[in-house]
């Protein structure tokens, strides 16, 4: 006897995702997790458990205070508070707790509401790229056009202010930036931070400061855009725990914006993610008020894992910016001749080494792979080794011109 089966539907899904390919870094990175002897420089995450300090605080708030319910949709107050004492005290910009301030599920959160609110369909979005992976799709789902403005590592991947001049159109909504940058570990100067808040200024547009990585700034000192001359009434800082304490699963993160911008924010984040979770809230408090130590001495690391990391990288012959925030390399690998998904993909099949093709970032990013020394300096120092013995198979296969151009600007 023959079943009646109902007719698929057969109306379009929503095409800005359906057009969305998935995510460059969680590819290689779920290859990698069904291969034995992988060393993994794929996903941005520490390698540092997060300090016990603020295990032993969540711990506490579970067991002994039972902290299992809701909190707020803004966050807990006090750690708004915290968090806005910490700006004002690191940077010098105030912001309200109790009307500035919203905690967020990890900056991605953040990320994804800023832009439903402030964008309507249409609205262009001036990116820097290579850009972190999320940029361009949370863009286009919030209904904008991102517009993207190259930088090069032959300058540190600086932005120049005259290249967003000349993105800018009627559309131009907001220009939305990450310093230090994922992928490339790149800063910006105070002075061409300074510079894009005048064009803002200018031309009316929204400053969207992508500011995760603050805290992980080994040449210089980190500069927070909403507190540059000009810039706190239109820009929205984006923050979190994520990095700096090691809390990647804890998903806490934070928005300081203007009134006007946090109301709505919170309007969506109501209804769609009610809040970040209680004891996560809890621990964050706990990492600003008595984790700075740990803080400073896994930065000190990062920092010795970056110059050594760098250098093995040059040694071996890609080319590399010394990046100067984050946990990111982000090399040349052109003069192999590969692609960097050709080169990312057989790096991985052959010598077990995970990268990120640097095509995942954008456009520009193309010609690089994107390395996460994020990893025990053991590890690290293998992993160059066997990148090495794969770049030296790709150069002996090469033409006598392109060897010789190893160690010179292309």
């Amino acid at each position: 006897m023959s079943q009646n089966y109902s007719t698929p539907p057969q109306k379009p899904l929503n095409t800005a995702i359906s057009n969305c390919p998935p995510s460059g870094i969680r590819r290689f990175f779920d290859i990698a997790q069904t291969m034995k002897d992988v060393i993994t420089l794929g996903v941005g995450e520490p390698d540092f458990v997060t300090p016990w300090r603020i295990r032993e605080t969540a711990i506490w708030s579970l067991e002994r205070k039972g902290y299992t319910s809701y909190t707020s949709n803004s966050g807990l107050l006090k750690l708004r508070e915290r968090i806005c004492e910490h700006l004002e005290g690191r940077y010098g910009v105030k912001y309200d707790p109790v009307e500035e301030c919203l905690i967020t599920v990890g900056v991605s959160e953040g990320l994804d509401v800023a832009l439903r609110v402030i964008l309507n369909p249409g609205d262009e979005v001036i990116v820097p790229e290579p850009c972190y992976v999320s940029y361009i799709p949370c863009i286009e789902f919030a209904g904008g056009v991102p517009v993207l403005v190259k930088t090069d590592s032959e300058d540190g991947f600086r932005l120049h202010a005259d290249r967003v001049e000349a993105a800018i159109t009627p559309r131009t909504k907001a220009l939305l930036i990450g310093s230090p940058a994922n992928p490339t570990g790149a800063t910006q100067s105070r002075e061409d931070l300074q510079h894009l808040v005048n064009l803002a200024n200018k031309h009316d547009f929204y400053l969207l400061s992508d500011e995760i990585y603050d805290r992980l700034t080994y040449l210089g000192e980190h500069t927070c855009m909403g507190a540059l001359d000009g810039a706190r009434e239109r820009t929205i800082v984006l923050n979190g725990f994520s990095k700096a304490y090691a809390m990647t699963g804890w998903r806490v993160g934070y928005v300081c914006a203007p009134k006007a911008i946090t109301t709505l924010m919170t309007r969506v984040h109501q209804y769609t993610m009610l809040c970040a979770p209680h004891i996560s809230q809890v621990a964050a408090i706990e990492a600003l008020e008595n984790a700075e130590k740990d803080v400073q001495e896994m930065v000190f690391d990062y920092d010795r894992r970056r110059r050594i990391f760098v250098q093995g990288l040059n040694q071996i012959g890609l080319e590399c910016y010394e990046p100067k925030g984050a946990f990111y390399a982000f090399p040349s690998i052109r003069r192999t001749g590969l692609t960097s998904e050709e080169f990312a993909e057989q790096l991985l099949m052959e010598e077990h080494v995970a990268v990120v093709p640097g095509n995942a970032f954008g456009p520009s990013g193309e010609g690089h792979i994107r390395c996460c020394y994020a990893t025990a300096l053991p590890l690290l120092r293998e992993a160059l080794e066997r990148m090495g013995n794969f770049i030296a198979k790709r150069m002996n296969a090469l033409p006598e011109e392109n060897l010789s151009t190893i160690g010179k600007q292309p």
